[in-house]
C-alpha cells in the first residue's frame, strides 16, 4: 500500500471511530438499564440463601394424580411416570427402614429451596412448603459458609416460615411497600432453581391481588385454607426458587416467590412483602402468626353489577354476602347486603383489601367499618376474633367462597 493510499484510508476511518465512540441516547439508556439489573443482583444476592432439606422418611409427596395437569399428559407418559413414582416410593420406604435401623446414619438432603436473610442475627424467611416435614435443614450463604438451621415458626396459611442459624452480622434485605407496587414495573427473581444457585431472572409485575390461585380449593397439605393475595410475575420462576425474593430495581423485596402455574408459562406468584414481613415478625416474636377474621362472606362490589346498580353512586366497596353463625360479626349490627367502604378509615375496594386490613387487627379490639346501607352511610363496630383452624380439610366438592 502506498503512503497516499494509507493516508486516504486513515482519513476515512477517523470519522467511523468518532461515530463509534459517540453513543446514541437510546444506547446510553439501554446501558443504564443493563447496569441497573447488574447492581440489583450484586446488591441482593448476599442476602439470599440456599436451603437444603433432609426430609423425614416417607414424607415426600409422590401423588402426581392431584396435579390439575395430570389428565393432560399422554397415557404412555403417565404410565412411565407412575412407574418412576412407584420406584421412588419403594426407595423412600427402604430409606425409612434403613434409618430406623441405623440412627447414626447421616441425613440425606433430598430437596432444595431458597430464602432471604431478614435480620442480621441469623433469621431467614422462606416458604412453609420448603421446610415442611424437614428432619434436618442446612443453609448455605453466598460467601460459601454453611450452617445447620432450626425452625423458628411456621404459618401454613400464608406458606411462610422463619428459620434460624447461629450467625451474626449478616446482610439483611430491605422490604418495599407491596401496596405501592405497580403492575408493569420491573421485577427481579433470585434463587436456586434446579440446584442452579443464585440464578437471576427478570420480568415484570403482571398483576396484583391474585386470589383463588391454588386450584385445590385453596387448601394446603395441612388442611389449612390458604391466605391468598399474590403478586403475579412473568420473571422466570422454577422449582428451587421457592422462598427466594422478588425485588424491584432498588433492590427492595416486593414479594417471596412461592408458586408457578405450570413450567415455562411465564406465570409465577409471590407472597407480597407486606404480608410476608407481618408474618415473619410474629413468627420471630411468638413462633406463630395469629390472624383475625370477621366471619363474613364477602365479594367486591365491582364483581357484582346488580349490587352496583343498587348502590346509588357507590363505585367501590365490599358486599357482605353472609354472616357466618360461628363468626364474630354475627353479634354486630352488620347485615347481609351491606357494602363495606373502609376499615378504620382505610378504603377497601376488593375482598382481598378488606381481608388484608382485618388480618393484623388485634382479636377482641373494636374495628370501625364504614358501611353503606339503603342510601345511608353508617359506622359499625365489629370485634374480630382469631381465625379458627379447620377441624378437617374441606372435601374436594366443597364450594370455595371468599370469607373474612
Amino acid at each position: 500500500m502506498t503512503r497516499l493510499a494509507f493516508v486516504t484510508l486513515l482519513v476515512a476511518l477517523v470519522p467511523m471511530a468518532a461515530r463509534a465512540e459517540t453513543n446514541s441516547p437510546a444506547l446510553d439508556l439501554a446501558r443504564q438499564l443493563n447496569n441497573a439489573f447488574i447492581e440489583v443482583a450484586e446488591k441482593v444476592s448476599p442476602s439470599v440463601v440456599v436451603i437444603q432439606i433432609a426430609h423425614k422418611p416417607g414424607t415426600l409427596d409422590m401423588d402426581d394424580t392431584e396435579n390439575p395437569l395430570w389428565d393432560l399428559i399422554p397415557r404412555e407418559f403417565r404410565k412411565q411416570m407412575e412407574e418412576e413414582r412407584d420406584k421412588e416410593r419403594d426407595k423412600q420406604r427402604r430409606k425409612a427402614e434403613e434409618e430406623e435401623k441405623d440412627s447414626n446414619r447421616p441425613p440425606v438432603f433430598d430437596a432444595q429451596g431458597s430464602g432471604i436473610i431478614i435480620r442480621e442475627e441469623g433469621y431467614i424467611l422462606t416458604n412453609f412448603h420448603v421446610v415442611e416435614d424437614a428432619k434436618k435443614i442446612r443453609v448455605r450463604l453466598r460467601d460459601g459458609r454453611a450452617f445447620d438451621a432450626t425452625v423458628q415458626g411456621l404459618d401454613a396459611k400464608s406458606d411462610m416460615a422463619v428459620i434460624k442459624i447461629n450467625a451474626t452480622n449478616l446482610p439483611a434485605v430491605k422490604f418495599a411497600d407491596s401496596e405501592a407496587v405497580r403492575v408493569g414495573e420491573f421485577a427481579v427473581a433470585i434463587g436456586a432453581p434446579y440446584e442452579l444457585d443464585y440464578s437471576v431472572t427478570f420480568g415484570h409485575v403482571s398483576a396484583k391481588g391474585r386470589t383463588d390461585v391454588i386450584r385445590s380449593l385453596g387448601v394446603n397439605s395441612q388442611g389449612a385454607t390458604m391466605d391468598q393475595d399474590f403478586l403475579q410475575t412473568d420473571a422466570s420462576i422454577n422449582p428451587g426458587n421457592s422462598g427466594g425474593p422478588l425485588v424491584n430495581l432498588y433492590g427492595q423485596v416486593i414479594g417471596i416467590n412461592t408458586l408457578i402455574r405450570g413450567l415455562h408459562t411465564g406465570i409465577g406468584f409471590a407472597v407480597p412483602s407486606n404480608l410476608a414481613k407481618a408474618v415473619a415478625d410474629q413468627l420471630i416474636a411468638h413462633g406463630k402468626f395469629t390472624r383475625s377474621w370477621l366471619g363474613i362472606g364477602i365479594r367486591g362490589l365491582r364483581e357484582d353489577e346488580d349490587s352496583r346498580d343498587l348502590s346509588l353512586g357507590i363505585d367501590d366497596g365490599v358486599i357482605v354476602t353472609e354472616l357466618r353463625p360461628d363468626g364474630p360479626a354475627k353479634d354486630s349490627d352488620l347485615r347481609e347486603g351491606d357494602i363495606i367502604l373502609a376499615v378504620d378509615g382505610k378504603k377497601v375496594a376488593t375482598a382481598t383489601q378488606l381481608r388484608n386490613e382485618v388480618r393484623t387487627k388485634k382479636a377482641g379490639s373494636a374495628v370501625t367499618l364504614d358501611v353503606y346501607r339503603k342510601s345511608k352511610q353508617l359506622q359499625i363496630k365489629v370485634y374480630p376474633a382469631v381465625w379458627p383452624e379447620p377441624a378437617k380439610p374441606p372435601g374436594k366438592s366443597e364450594k370455595k367462597r371468599h370469607q373474612e
